[in-house]
């Protein structure tokens, strides 16, 4: 199984971090969802989120599930609110103008694994 650190996932989706949570984390399996109630289904540590849902709500399910990397889609913008959120509970975040289909397949043909088969 690959694993890949915050640097190495943004060479493959181009995007601009944001804030660098965990440095030494390194993801192996990736999820994209707008539904936060699906992202709470699953084991997700090691696990990068890619969403275009852009809310608050989004960096509370992932300090519920052990999510420390968060990729924002389709030139979403992070709010001051979120950015301070994320820094107080060591969230990566990484702002991406690509669609979520096209990080999924980036990160895919890289050699993330997804949470589920």
């Amino acid at each position: 199984m690959k694993q890949m650190n915050v640097q190495q996932l943004n060479q493959l989706i181009p995007g601009t971090i944001l804030l660098e949570g965990h440095a030494s984390t390194l993801y192996t399996k990736a999820f994209a969802s707008d539904l936060m109630s699906d992202v709470l289904r699953f084991q997700m540590e090691q696990t990068v989120l890619v969403t275009g849902l852009c809310t608050i709500q989004v960096l509370r399910t992932a300090e519920m599930s052990n999510i420390t990397c968060i990729i924002f889609a389709r030139g979403k913008r992070v709010s001051p609110d979120m950015l301070a959120l994320a820094e107080e509970h060591h969230i990566t975040l990484i702002e991406s103008a690509l669609t979520l289909f096209e990080i999924s397949g980036r990160l895919y043909q890289g050699g993330l694994e997804p949470v589920y088969r």
